[in-house]
C-alpha cells in the first residue's frame, strides 16, 4: 500500500493585506515592470504550495531556476513575482511581460525568511516567546519536554519538530524536521492566530545552512550534543559543528543554554557571543545547572536538577539518563527565557506530562516482553538508548536495526559495532533502503557487528515486518527488544515511493500473534 498524502502548507486562516509597494519600500526593492500596485496574501517558493495572491520568490535551484516555473504560478495566481537578474532574463525571453509587477532582488534565498516574516506579520514585538534546540540526538525530545513544561506552566503552545506541528493542541504531521522559511513564517503565524504564547522548535543542521529559520529571532537557543551524523551533507565533524554554531549568535538568539555532556559542548560554548549557560549529567563537569538521577524503572525516570536558585525533583514517562538531560536542559532554557525556577518546580513536581512518539516508546502490554521503537539512528543514539533499556531489564536485550539507503554511510559500521556490543541478540534488517539495494546495506551491517563481536548470535532478516516477529519470538517476559530507526514515522521510503508502515504497529502485531496481551 502507497503512502500518497503529504501533510498540507499550515497557514494562517487570515492575513492582513501586504501592500506590494509598501513592501517593496521596507525590503529597499526595484520594480522590474512596467507593472505596480498589488495586494500580497502569502509568499511561496515553490508552485506546488502556491495560492492566489502569494507573492512567487523565482530563484536558483540545484537543477534550474525557479523562473521557469513562473507561468505555473501566474496560472495559480500569483498577484506579483519577486527573482534576481537571471531569473528576469528567463522570464522575459519565456513570457515577455508578465501581467503581474515584477521586483528585483539578489540572492533571493538569503532574503526569503525576512520576506516571509513581513508578509505574514511575523516582526519584532508580534511574537511568541521562541525556543529552539539544535544537536545531533534529543533535539526532539527536548522539544517535546520544553512544550509540555510550558503548558503545565499555563502557556498555550506551539510545537515544531521532526516528528509533528502543534498548533495550542491541534496535532499535524510534520513534513520537514526544520520547514521551509516560508512555510516556518507561515505557521508561526497561524500559531499567533491561535493564541499560542510559546513556540518549540527543532533545529536541524540542514535547517540553518539552508537559511530555513532565517526571519526568527529566539528567545533561548539550546544545545543537546553531537555525535558522528549526516555526513553526507557536511565534509567532516568540524563542518557539521560549524553549521550549528549559526544558531548561537547575536543575529539568531538572545541567550543560550549548552549541555557539557558531549566533548562539543564546551566548543559551542566558546564560540557563542551570547549570554551562555551550562547543564550537565556528569558529576565531573563543573555546570551551572547538574541532573541527578534518582531512580530508573521500566517505564519512568526520575531526576533531580540542581541550579543557583535550588533543587527540583521531577520524573518523565519513559527510561534514559539521556532523556533526563534533555529535561535538565528544557529547564535551564526555560528559566533563561524568564520562567522562575521556583514555578516551574511547582509545576513538574507530580512529573512531566509529555507524550514522545517513536521516542524510546514502550509499545508493550500487560504481559510479555518490553517492546521499545526508537527514532535514534546514529552511534551515539544506539549507545545512550541500549544503555538506558539495560538498566531497567532483567532480562536479556534484543535489538533490531536497519540503516537508512542513500544516507551517511560512514556511520553505519560504528552503528553496527555499537549495536553488536551493547545487546545480547541482533536482528539486522532493512530500513529506508531508497534507492540502495537493502541487501548491500544488511550486508556491511552484519559484517560489521560479526567482526565487532564474533560470538554474538546475529539474524539477518526482511523485511522489517518479519525482522521484528523474529525478536518477539526470540523473547520472554523479563527480556526486552530495542527497535531502533523507525520511530514514529509511518513509511518506508522504497525506490523513492513512500510506502505506509509502522513499526509501532507492527511491533504490537506481533507481540499478540506469539500469545502476548
Amino acid at each position: 500500500m502507497v503512502a500518497e498524502s503529504i501533510p498540507p502548507i499550515l497557514r494562517p486562516d487570515h492575513v492582513r493585506p501586504v501592500d506590494l509597494n509598501a513592501f517593496a519600500a521596507y525590503f529597499h526593492l526595484e520594480l522590474a515592470s512596467s507593472k505596480s500596485g498589488a495586494v500580497l496574501t502569502g509568499i511561496s517558493m515553490n508552485t506546488n504550495d502556491l495560492r492566489a495572491g502569494d507573492l512567487f520568490v523565482a530563484m536558483p535551484g540545484l537543477k534550474t531556476h525557479g523562473a521557469k516555473f513562473t507561468a505555473k504560478a501566474l496560472e495559480l495566481g500569483a498577484a506579483a513575482i519577486v527573482t534576481d537578474r537571471a531569473g528576469l532574463m528567463i522570464i522575459h525571453a519565456e513570457l515577455g511581460e508578465p501581467s503581474v509587477p515584477m521586483l528585483l532582488l539578489e540572492e533571493p534565498r538569503k532574503h526569503m525568511g525576512d520576506l516571509a516574516a513581513y508578509v505574514y506579520g511575523n516582526l519584532p514585538g508580534t511574537m511568541p516567546k521562541l525556543f529552539a534546540t539544535t544537536g545531533t540526538n534529543g533535539k526532539t525530545s527536548t522539544s517535546y519536554i520544553l512544550e509540555a513544561i510550558l503548558r503545565q506552566l499555563g502557556e498555550v503552545t506551539g510545537l515544531t519538530s521532526t516528528a509533528e506541528r502543534h498548533i495550542a493542541g491541534e496535532v499535524i504531521v510534520s513534513r520537514l524536521t526544520t520547514p521551509e522559511s516560508t512555510e516556518m513564517q507561515a505557521l508561526i503565524a497561524r500559531m499567533k492566530e491561535k493564541g499560542v504564547s510559546a513556540v518549540a522548535v527543532e533545529v536541524s543542521a540542514q535547517a540553518l545552512t539552508q537559511l530555513r529559520v532565517d526571519g526568527l529571532h529566539f528567545d533561548v537557543a539550546g544545545f543537546t550534543n553531537l555525535s558522528h551524523d549526516h555526513l553526507d551533507d557536511y565534509r567532516d565533524m568540524d563542518d557539521y559543528l560549524s553549521a550549528k554554531l549559526g544558531l548561537f549568535t547575536d543575529g539568531r538568539a538572545e541567550r543560550a543554554v549548552v549541555c557539557l555532556d558531549s566533548s562539543f559542548g564546551a566548543k559551542v560554548v566558546a564560540a557563542a557571543n551570547i549570554p551562555v549557560t551550562t547543564v550537565t549529567l556528569r558529576p565531573e563537569i563543573p555546570a551551572d545547572y547538574r541532573v541527578a538521577i534518582t531512580s530508573e524503572l521500566p517505564a519512568t525516570t526520575s531526576f533531580d536538577i540542581t541550579g543557583p536558585q535550588g533543587t527540583l525533583a521531577t520524573s518523565l514517562p519513559m527510561i534514559g539518563a539521556h532523556m533526563a538531560s534533555n529535561a535538565g536542559l528544557a529547564v535551564a532554557m526555560l528559566v533563561e527565557g524568564g520562567y522562575s525556577f521556583d514555578s516551574i518546580s511547582d509545576a513538574i513536581a507530580g512529573g512531566i506530562k509529555v507524550y514522545m512518539p517513536g521516542r524510546t516508546e514502550r509499545v508493550t502490554g500487560a504481559t510479555g516482553p518490553d517492546v521499545y521503537v526508537d527514532f535514534g539512528h546514529s552511534p551515539d543514539a544506539f549507545l545512550n538508548t541500549l544503555a538506558a533499556v539495560r538498566k531497567v531489564t532483567k532480562g536479556k536485550v534484543i535489538m533490531v536495526f536497519g540503516a537508512d539507503g542513500d544516507r551517511d554511510a560512514t556511520k553505519r559500521p560504528d552503528m553496527a559495532r555499537v549495536a553488536a556490543e551493547g545487546c545480547d541478540q541482533l536482528v539486522i534488517t532493512d530500513h529506508h533502503p531508497r534507492f540502495e539495494d537493502p541487501a548491500s546495506i544488511r550486508k556491511t551491517l552484519v559484517d560489521s557487528a560479526r567482526a565487532a563481536r564474533p560470538e554474538l548470535e546475529i539474524f539477518e532478516v526482511s523485511p522489517p515486518e518479519a525482522a521484528i516477529r523474529k525478536a518477539v519470538s526470540l523473547a520472554q517476559p523479563g527480556d526486552a527488544i530495542l527497535w531502533a530507526g523507525p520511530g514514529h514515522q509511518d513509511y518506508r521510503d522504497i525506490r523513492g515511493v513512500r510506502t505506509i508502515y509502522s513499526a509501532r504497529a507492527e511491533a504490537r502485531a506481533a507481540l499478540k500473534e506469539y500469545g502476548w496481551s
